[in-house]
């Protein structure tokens, strides 16, 4: 099949294209970068388009030259605190782009996209494990989550239901991996990577208090294959909501402890890992949440997927340079 894959020079698009080209698909990118600048994310079995989904003529370009079977829609703004910042940037990336993507999806006869939904429109709930047919507050805590919300409505509003392509909505859970970005103002910045560059460096790791909130963490590898599973179902495609999670969840201190390789045993208390001068304590972030964990039984049923990394395995793997 021809697959064109939207932000596939990034962390999570260019694993995905990577097994795409493995399993043995011909494969297009769309990136705002060069693929020249960023070797490590590139697959040389890929053609490459320097294009910002956000222009309509641009992106046409690249449907004409290409016509693709299916489309795997990665690209967006990625971080919650610079949409702060810059909220039309994620507007216009985020919605405007994927509106693009569905218009031309349409026009060119693409059969199904895939969309990278994000956990962040679940906001702050208080009932665990988070399951995609519960009801959400009326606004999101951010702009990023409310792009990301609007774009899982525009792969309802422009699928099927208006004769449009096949759409499902992959809803991601704090996705680590290699290539993650090891920067705390990278662009898709998470815990790990940032937990794993200081603990190379010597450093302390950086919490933030109280250091107890809990996160659902999924190896990219999984979510790639997610995507290739979401790609051919014959159980989807009408904008399916779909949690991609490991359905576990971990407190950045048993992060931070499985990242020194220190026991709970050997430091019972997580605040002694401050006293011990291995982690330092941080402000708070605005409108981060206290708790998510990720419901995976549609994904069993709907994809037949489940997780195959565990956490603990996926650090070791990390600090030892294997995936």
């Amino acid at each position: 099949m021809k697959v064109l894959v939207t932000g596939g020079l990034g962390f999570i698009g260019s694993h995905i294209v990577d097994r795409l080209i493995g399993n043995g698909h011909e494969v297009a990118v769309i990136d705002r970068k060069l693929w020249t600048e960023y070797d490590d994310y590139a697959n040389v079995g890929a053609y490459y388009f320097q294009r910002d989904i956000s222009n309509a003529k641009q992106t046409r370009e690249c449907f004409y030259k290409f016509c693709p079977n299916y489309v795997i829609h990665c690209a967006a703004e990625a971080r919650i605190q610079p949409s702060f910042e810059n909220p039309y940037l994620y507007f216009r990336t985020n919605v405007v782009g994927t509106r693009n993507i569905l218009v031309l999806s349409k026009i060119f006869g693409v059969r199904r996209v895939v969309y990278s939904a994000s956990s962040s429109a679940y906001g702050d709930q208080t009932k665990m494990p988070l399951r995609e047919d519960m009801a959400l507050s009326p606004q999101a805590l951010h702009p990023y989550g409310s792009t990301k919300r609007m774009g899982e409505m525009l792969m309802k509003d422009m699928g099927k239901m208006t004769k449009g392509p096949e759409t499902v909505c992959l809803r991601y859970f704090n996705v680590y991996g290699s290539r993650q970005t090891m920067l705390a103002d990278g662009p898709y910045a998470t815990v790990i990577g940032i937990f794993l560059e200081q603990y190379k460096k010597g450093m302390p790791l950086t919490i933030v208090p109280d250091g107890y909130q809990m996160r659902d963490f999924t190896h990219v590898s999984d979510v790639a294959r997610a995507n290739i599973m979401a790609m051919f179902s014959d159980r989807v495609g009408n904008a399916e909501i779909i949690n991609i999670g490991s359905g576990e969840n971990y407190s950045m201190w048993d992060v931070a402890r499985l990242v020194l390789g220190i026991s709970q045993d050997r430091v019972p208390r997580p605040f002694e890992l401050v006293k011990l001068k291995k982690c330092v304590m941080l402000p708070p972030r605005k409108a981060e949440v206290f708790e998510t964990l990720a419901d995976i039984s549609r994904a069993k049923n709907f994809l037949g997927w489940e997780p195959t990394i565990s956490l603990e395995e996926g650090i070791e793997l990390l600090k030892k340079n294997k995936i």
